[in-house]
């Protein structure tokens, strides 16, 4: 079974930067990779997304400031966040499509201050 190592989160100031690392412990079928958060009192939502093939997708809430990159020989998916807000604060989730089964990261905290 394939397990997903997320690292990275912390508290940052407002306007700052952090990033995401998600690790998966073998590279065998995986397809899609993504990060999904969940803010306080909300459900959980998309940040971005990246296909195997290199296609991306953000959350209109994070386009221009975060980038989501992929290194598919270290089986790594990151997750580079700038210009952090306050409404940025959440638990992080890795998502990946592993032989077509979602599976999950056990998320990682990322707290802005203001």
């Amino acid at each position: 079974q394939v397990q997903l190592v997320e690292s990275g989160g912390g508290l940052v100031q407002a306007g700052g930067s952090l990033r995401l690392s998600c690790a998966a412990s073998r590279s065998f079928s995986i397809g899609m990779m993504g990060w999904y958060r969940q803010r306080p009192g909300k459900q959980r939502e998309l940040v971005a997304y990246a296909t195997s093939g290199d296609s991306t997708n953000y959350a209109d809430s994070v386009k221009g400031r975060f980038t989501i990159s992929r290194d598919n020989a270290k089986n790594t998916v990151y997750l580079q966040m700038n210009s952090l807000k306050p409404e940025d604060t959440a638990v992080y989730y890795c998502n990946a499509f592993v032989s077509g089964v979602s599976t999950w990261g056990q998320g990682t905290q990322v707290t802005v201050s203001s």
